[in-house]
C-alpha cells in the first residue's frame, strides 16, 4: 500500500500503446509521434542518422498508396532513377531557396556550385539549416519550390 501512496503523482505509462506508436512510425517512416487523451500526453521519436541517409531509399508513403490511382503508383518508380544523384532531404521541414524572402535564391538551374556550397535551407523546428552541395558540379534541376514542405529522404536538387 505504500509504494502505491509514494507513486500517487507518477504517470502511468500504457506500455502497449508505446510499442504500438513504435511500430507506427517504422511502418510509416515518421520520425516522432505524439498523442494527447485528457492529461496524458506521449511522444514517441526516433533520430535518423544522417550517415544512413544516402543508403536509404524509402517508397512513397504508405497511407497515400490507397489513395492515389493505380497508374500514379506506375509513374513513382520510373521518376526515382532521374533523381539518383539529386541531394536529398536529411530532415522533414521546410524548404526556403533563398536566404530571406524578397533575396534572390542561391540557385538555379544551370548554376555552378562547388562542394559546400549553400544549395538550399531546410528548416525545421524554427532552425535554419543549409543544405550544402556535396561535391562541384552543375545544378541539373531544383526538385522543390520555395516554401514547400519536405519529407525525410526526398530530392531536392541534381547536382551533376
Amino acid at each position: 500500500m505504500a509504494d502505491n501512496e509514494d507513486n500517487k503523482g507518477a504517470m502511468k505509462v500504457d506500455v502497449g500503446l508505446v510499442r504500438q506508436l513504435a511500430e507506427l512510425l517504422d511502418t510509416t517512416q515518421l520520425t516522432e509521434i505524439e498523442v494527447e487523451d485528457g492529461d496524458r500526453k506521449i511522444r514517441v521519436a526516433r533520430k535518423v542518422s544522417a550517415a544512413a541517409a544516402p543508403a536509404v531509399h524509402y517508397a512513397p508513403a504508405p497511407a497515400a498508396a490507397p489513395v492515389a490511382a493505380p497508374a500514379a503508383a506506375a509513374e513513382a518508380p520510373a521518376a526515382a532513377p532521374s533523381h539518383a544523384n539529386a541531394v536529398r532531404s536529411p530532415m522533414v521541414g521546410t524548404v526556403y531557396l533563398a536566404a530571406e524572402p524578397g533575396a534572390a535564391p542561391f540557385i538555379a538551374a544551370g548554376t555552378q556550385v562547388k562542394a559546400g556550397d549553400t544549395l538550399l535551407i531546410v528548416e525545421a523546428m524554427k532552425v535554419m539549416n543549409p543544405i550544402t552541395a556535396p561535391a562541384a558540379g552543375t545544378v541539373k534541376a531544383v526538385l522543390v519550390e520555395n516554401g514547400q514542405p519536405v519529407e525525410f529522404d526526398q530530392p531536392l536538387v541534381v547536382v551533376e
